[in-house]
């Protein structure tokens, strides 16, 4: 009876293991993956990552972006409906065409709505997995997307794999719609930062409604220095102080890195927010502004396979843009991934621009050179 009994309880403290703390965000329901220095909120629908705290922090600071509560704060109706965090894009990044949106499809992809299932969760030594699987019906392929976590590292890796079920070779349209919000995201104190130059403002035709531009459309310029609407040159690091445009631009990441980089800093908070991913996989990272009068601010830093999120059409015209291809291939009945990684982490006093992110024998480097101050992250999983 005793031996029954145990065995019983080793069974249920067994499953408990193998199982992700379940929890609810805004109303759906999430997991939570937690390694003793990161907290990460993941939403089933759509493997969304909807929050990312520090465990020590007592502010519970996520620098995500969360609509739903924003919009609640203000007192106003949430207008991005299921946009939330980082969320991908896939297989399609933009609005769609008549006839697409006819069949069902929806902009920005199917993945970011749809259920995905828990395939495994699992710790080995210090790494948690956690792998979630989605069928994209409307496109004809699967989606997978795995991430780890390794004991006492503030860093997240993430691997998703694309699976086509078709038999022929076709264009895939992908990002990763990593978005940051308000409070993290404050007038003129929270920059941006990334390893790029050369850029482009996203072309417009002038409209009434939304909100005003501050940029002019289709314009060059190297990044962080844009041409201005009514001054010459503005500094895109940060959100204006006063706050009132919506303005979208990508840059070309550089290609000679073996991993780029993209951060957001908050000087005065002492937290920063960054990804590396491989140039080959995205070589393209949108900066989408929404900055309104409220100062409940958002900012798309979107690392792509493409320079605009536009209908696929559009895309598969333009072909490239500086040389680069704007989508990637996936053959018939074939798997195409992609890596990256995310870190949130304390910045030491002084610290306020980034100038390089490395990654080198299990060590992540983050360098601001002008205040010779620096970062350096433990990162023992290779992306």
């Amino acid at each position: 009876m005793r031996f029954a009994i145990l065995l019983v309880s080793l069974s249920l403290a067994f499953a408990q293991k193998n199982e992700p703390q379940k929890t609810t965000f805004e109303g759906e329901p999430a997991l939570v993956l937690s390694n003793g220095a990161l907290e990460l909120t993941v939403l089933p629908k759509g493997s969304t990552f909807a929050r990312l705290i520090m465990t020590n922090d007592a502010e519970k600071m996520s620098p995500l972006w969360d609509p739903i509560r924003m919009a609640r704060e203000a007192g106003e109706k949430d207008i991005f409906q299921s946009s939330l965090g980082h969320f991908v894009c896939v297989d399609g990044f933009g609005s769609v065409s008549s006839e697409e949106e006819a069949a069902g499809l929806p902009g920005h992809g199917e993945a970011h709505e749809r259920p995905f299932e828990m395939k495994f969760y699992g710790k080995e030594g210090r790494t948690t997995t956690l792998t979630l699987a989605t069928k994209l019906p409307l496109t004809g392929e699967m989606f997978a997307r795995t991430v780890r976590m390794v004991d006492g590292e503030n860093v997240i890796y993430v691997q998703s794999e694309l699976e086509s079920l078709l038999a022929f070779d076709r264009p895939a349209f992908w990002a990763e719609h990593a978005t940051i919000g308000s409070p993290f995201l404050e007038p003129g104190v929270t920059v941006v930062d990334m390893s790029a130059h050369r850029a482009k403002t996203r072309p417009y035709q002038a409209e009434k409604g939304g909100l005003p531009h501050r940029l002019p459309s289709d314009k060059e310029f190297t990044w962080p220095e844009a041409p201005g609407l009514r001054v010459r040159k503005i500094d895109l690091r940060a959100a204006p102080a006063d706050p009132n445009s919506g303005d979208h631009t990508t840059c070309l990441m550089d290609s000679a890195r073996t991993l780029v980089f993209v951060t957001a800093l908050h000087p005065e908070k002492h937290l920063l927010l960054g990804y590396l991913f491989k140039p080959q996989e995205f070589p393209w990272t949108q900066n989408w502004e929404y900055y309104p009068l409220n100062k409940k601010l958002a900012r798309g830093l979107e690392f792509s396979t493409q320079p605009f999120d536009v209908p696929r059409r559009e895309v598969v015209q333009l072909n490239s843009m500086f040389g680069t291809p704007v989508f990637r291939w996936l053959p018939a009945r074939t798997k195409i991934e992609s890596r990256f990684l995310m870190f949130w982490t304390r910045t030491p006093e002084g610290m306020r621009k980034i100038d390089d992110v490395r990654l080198q024998n299990g060590k992540i480097t983050i360098e601001d050179h002008r205040a010779r101050k620096q970062v350096t992250l433990d990162a023992s999983l290779p992306i």
